[in-house]
């Protein structure tokens, strides 16, 4: 992020990221499929996107107390990101996607997300 000129957001990027790519791991991924990272910059928006082959199984929060290991991902994602949400792919599986609003720029509508319906 420091190179494309958002220094400041490199931190959440990073660990929302690893969130949505662990998630796919334990969650998403079959033998011999894919499972593919994407992170792109506009003017308005950066946006991370992990797409698994697990079309099937939709990323959910879930209750943890404190002593689970598990379940607090998608809060993280939640509590980091200006938006996250999941969307179906062209063909089987799908894109679980984390986006931040940038200054100087308009941030796009969910409707707007046509783009990644192929990722």
């Amino acid at each position: 992020m420091a190179e494309w000129g958002h220094p400041a957001r490199a931190g959440d990027t990073a660990l929302v990221l690893s969130e949505l790519m662990t998630n796919a791991l334990l969650h998403g991924s079959l033998r011999d499929r894919l499972i593919r990272v994407r992170v792109s910059l506009t003017a308005a928006t950066l946006c991370v996107e992990v797409s698994d082959p697990r079309g099937e199984r939709l990323p959910r929060s879930r209750p943890a107390d404190g002593t689970d290991q598990f379940g607090r991902g998608l809060l993280l994602v939640g509590a980091l990101a200006d938006r996250w949400g999941c969307e179906p792919r062209n063909g089987p599986g799908k894109t679980v996607y984390a986006e931040w609003g940038l200054s100087g720029g308009t941030y796009p509508l969910a409707t707007e997300r046509s783009d990644r319906s192929g990722a």
